[in-house]
This record gives structure tokens, sequence and C-alpha cells, in this order.
């Protein structure tokens, strides 16, 4: 009885007969397919609904190679069909077959019923389960947070770790992406995108991906950039990417509100009287792990972005800057500091000349 029972579900997983059922039913099937289908005998049908409706739902989903019980965010967009619906299921492990999904939803007269919009589901769901989530279920409204500060990487690394893309791919993305004139290109910069992707708190209705995502933070990027600010850097003869690279070397040193416009100071001054910037994040940024402290031979990295090796400023930004960074580097402070080093604490002490800075290294480190 069982083999008997398998082999009527192996000859319905068949796609000849989804396809001619489904032809049918929308009054489009030719002859043969009317004959196929209102030919089968009534046993047959018996013992279909027999397995579709009892066996199925009682017996356990095929083993997936993701890890059952997985976050998925699933988005059904408008006009996609249950065929379309399945094959997205089962091609992300959601479900184990999607002529079992597209069976259940005719027999339970779900076809026309899903809704459209995201919705929270995981690997290893009965079709049955899905179903009853696309057709009454509430859609998700996805919410993430970047801190200021996150690198390319560090996006992605955190977006791929609540389940939102693939942080390969999204990397790969920030490669090239510059959706606005001021994102300019430039030679040995790893990621166009970097520095331009706003650390803020984000909310997703509807379908998403790395794109979306990307495009919802540069533009939010783009709104924050406000005109008095846009105006304040041309006053000062900087440009809106060596602003944003700017503030993103400040986010990453500054770990107290009041250091921000003095060492933005530092920087600027720097930079008019062709001092090295020295920035150890520049160099941090090349290391495929982060380090308490740099080793004098970190410092002899050959790279643009080493700030120790080379003036001026690195060939873009190195994270993205909030707010309060960007505003440092248009109202810096008034001070006569050219050397900062910051304790275990992140405190920053300062100094006007080489010597005392000196010191004050070995007293903080």
């Amino acid at each position: 009885m069982k083999k008997s029972l398998q082999g009527i579900w192996d000859f319905l997983q068949g796609d000849g007969l989804r396809q001619a059922f489904d032809a049918v039913y929308r009054g489009k099937g030719t002859s043969l397919q009317k004959k196929i289908i209102f030919g089968i005998p009534a046993l047959s049908i018996a013992l279909v609904l027999i397995v579709v409706v009892v066996i199925l739902p009682l017996s356990g989903n095929s083993p997936d190679t993701r890890t059952p019980g997985t976050p998925v965010y699933f988005t059904v967009r408008p006009g996609m069909s249950v065929s379309e619906i399945g094959r997205e299921l089962h091609a992300q492990g959601i479900i184990d077959s999607e002529t079992k999904f597209w069976w259940t939803a005719k027999l339970n007269g779900f076809e026309n019923k899903v809704k459209s919009g995201t919705f929270a589901l995981q690997t290893g769901m009965t079709s049955s389960d899905v179903l009853e989530t696309l057709v009454y279920g509430n859609t998700a409204t996805i919410r993430f947070v970047i801190p200021e500060g996150f690198s390319v990487r560090d996006i992605a690394a955190r977006l791929e770790g609540e389940h939102l893309v693939d942080a390969e791919v999204f990397i790969e993305r920030a490669k090239s992406y510059r959706p606005y004139p001021y994102i300019e290109e430039h030679e040995d910069v790893r990621y166009a995108a970097e520095g331009f992707l706003f650390p803020d708190t984000y909310e997703i209705n509807g379908e998403f991906d790395a794109a979306r995502i990307m495009e919802m933070m540069t533009k939010n990027f783009d709104r924050r950039l406000t005109k008095e600010m846009r105006a304040r850097a041309e006053e000062m003869d900087l440009s809106i990417y060596e602003l944003v690279t700017l503030a993103s070397l400040v986010e990453k040193e500054a770990y107290h509100e009041e250091d921000r416009p003095i060492i933005a100071q530092i920087f600027l001054k720097r930079l008019r009287i062709g001092m090295p910037l020295q920035a150890d994040p520049t160099v941090q940024y090349l290391l495929d792990a982060p380090k308490e402290d740099l080793l004098y031979r970190d410092t002899e990295i050959a790279s643009p972005y080493n700030t120790y090796q080379n003036v001026g400023l690195p060939p873009g930004p190195i994270a993205s800057p909030g707010t309060a960074s960007l505003m440092a580097v248009l109202h810096p402070a008034d001070t006569d500091y050219l050397y900062f080093v910051a304790d275990r604490n992140g405190n920053n002490y300062y100094a006007t000349n080489y010597a005392d800075h000196l010191a004050l290294v070995d007293q903080v480190r």
C-alpha cells in the first residue's frame, strides 16, 4: 500500500500532469490535456486526495542543505503565480517541494489568496504552514541599525547576520556603486560606496535586496547633507568627497563628542602644512582584523590608504561618518594643537609639539 501511494505521489510530482491540470483549470487546456485530467478514474482521484490531504501533511520534509529553522525574509511580488512562489520558496530552502506546495495551494483554494509583501519565514517549513502565513499572516516590517563608523564590510556582515543580504553580493556591489556625482571615481579606492552609506536606523517594507538597501542608505546620506553643509564645504574649498573622507577619519579617531572638532582641526592643519595625517584607522583599514595597538611594521604597509607613508588624504573614506563628524570637519575647533594620542579608554590628549606628544604617548600607553 505504501509503495502504491508513493507511486501515485511520484506521478503527481511530474510537471506534465501539473501543467495539464493548471491549463485546464485556467480554461486554456488542449483537448489532450482535458482528456488526461477528466479521464482520471474516480478511485485514482480519491487516492490522490488521500495522499495530498492526509499523508503528506503527516510526513516530514526532506533534508535541506541549509539548517532548518534559519530565518528567511521572503517577498511575494504582485502578479506572482503559485508556481513561481513555490519555485522561489524551494530555491531558498523554505519548502522541500515546489510541486507539493502547488498541490496544497490548489486543493485548499489558496491559489489567488496569497498576499503581496515580505514575510518572515524560515527554512524547513511545511507547505501548509507557509501558505497559512502567506494567506493569513502579516507582512514583516524589517528594522536594522547601522552604527557610525561602520565600514562597507562591517555593514555587509551586519546585514548578513540579520539574514537580509548575502555579504559578498553587498560588498561586490559597493565596489562600483556611485549614484551621485559627488561620489568621485578615484584610483585605488576599495569601495566606491564607502562613507556614503549613512549610519542610521532603517525600516523596510516590501521587496528588498542588497541593491535596494544600498540605494536607501545613499539616499539617506544625500538627504542628510543639507544645503548649508554643502555651502560650508564649498566655502572651505572642500569637495563633498574630501569632506566625507576627512569625516570618516574623525569618526574612527574620536570616542567623545568634544574630541571631534579638535581632531578635525588637527587633520585640516596637517593637510594645510603638508604634514602626513598619520591616522591609525587608515592602517587598520588595511588589516584583516583590527589591532589594539599598531606595530611599527604595520605603519610601513605599502598602500595609498597608509597615511603614515603618504601625505594628504587617503583615496577615499574608510567608514561611514555620522552627522556629528561631518559637522566637526565643517566647523573645526580653534586650537594650536598638532598632535594627539588616545589612552586605553578612548580619552584623547593633545600637544602642540612633537616632544610633548612623545611624553604623552609614554604616559598613556
